[in-house]
């Protein structure tokens, strides 16, 4: 690996952030890779609710890692990557960090924190989905809380595995194909106590399937909580045309082509990050017609409202569309 230098330009969804060193690089899986940063003064960092994701700059680019850390008190902050080829590169730049390289990097972010009134925390995690379920996990043991874990992964592909045995001890059921996963979930499904929360994180296929089968199961939609690293392939939609009511600019969206892909050609400059629907950077007011959600970061409320909606993946239902923009 070699030096990496810091970025003279702050991306948009790191500024007002931090600059961290890294001060430790390693090897978890031959895919995935372990990093952690520190202030470079050894100061403390910004404490953190478990579950929280941290955004990195590489580049001109920016992406969002989960925190493996508890966040109680934090003087370092660890995110595990996943080596994506032909990605948009922010996995291959990270795999690229070198300890002494310094970053931009956002403060932590939650949107996966753990239920404060939970009787127990199941965990369920699929593959590099183990990242923010291990920051529960943290949390749960330092905290005394009742957790216990599913993790699937494939033989030799698991990361942290040792921290997670050493954490939960009989709590944590490894499974190493879809039909021990199954058979472990619906049993876990149908005896856990009253008031038990669970949190899920791995490919969308698979959240889907088990929050789908936790609901069939009769399992309330508040005590469901999931984190999502990755978008379901989505259509290319219907054209539509959007009015920019501040701008006074009508703008046709052909089908196959983003809002923000349009908005970014008319010469908008709109605050993005991931373009996949999750990491709700590129939020934009809504005034007038109904949008066609199709993000994961918005609340159902907030989507039923149809005042706010995601430019990088959602569209229109309606023929035209105005946005306070």
């Amino acid at each position: 690996m070699t030096a990496t230098t810091l970025e003279t330009t702050v991306h948009p969804a790191v500024a007002g952030g931090l600059v961290l060193e890294v001060t430790n690089v390693s090897i978890q899986t031959p895919s995935i890779t372990s990093i952690t940063f520190g202030d470079p003064l050894g100061e403390a960092l910004p404490p953190y609710v478990p579950g929280s994701h941290l955004v990195v700059q590489y580049g001109a680019g920016a992406n969002a890692y989960s925190l493996t850390g508890s966040g109680s008190a934090p003087f370092e902050y660890t995110i595990s990557v996943l080596r994506v080829e032909g990605s948009a590169g922010g996995s291959l730049a990270m795999h690229g960090l070198a300890v002494g390289d310094r970053v931009h990097v956002s403060r932590p972010r939650s949107a996966f924190a753990p239920a404060a009134n939970a009787k127990h925390h199941l965990l369920i995690a699929a593959g590099i989905g183990i990242t923010p379920v291990l920051s529960h996990a943290r949390f749960a043991a330092e905290w005394g809380a009742a957790a216990s874990l599913i993790y699937c992964y494939r033989p030799g592909e698991g990361a942290h595995v040792a921290e997670a045995r050493e954490l939960l001890g009989e709590g944590l059921t490894e499974c190493h194909n879809r039909g021990s996963f199954q058979e472990v979930l619906t049993e876990k499904l149908t005896t856990q106590k009253l008031g038990t929360h669970l949190y899920v994180c791995g490919p969308a296929a698979f959240m889907d399937s088990v929050l789908e089968q936790a609901r069939d199961l009769g399992w309330p939609k508040g005590l469901l909580h999931s984190e999502a690293f990755g978008a379901a392939d989505l259509d290319e939609g219907q054209p539509f045309a959007v009015n920019l009511a501040r701008s006074g600019i009508r703008l046709e969206v052909p089908a196959g082509v983003s809002l923000l892909d349009t908005l970014e050609k008319a010469g908008k400059t709109i605050p993005n990050m991931c373009r996949k629907g999750i990491c709700g950077e590129c939020v934009l007011p809504v005034l007038r017609g109904t949008p066609h959600h199709r993000d994961l970061y918005l609340s159902d409320q907030e989507k039923a409202e149809n005042t706010t909606m995601m430019c990088c993946v959602s569209r229109s239902l309606d023929e035209e569309l105005e946005l306070d923009l």
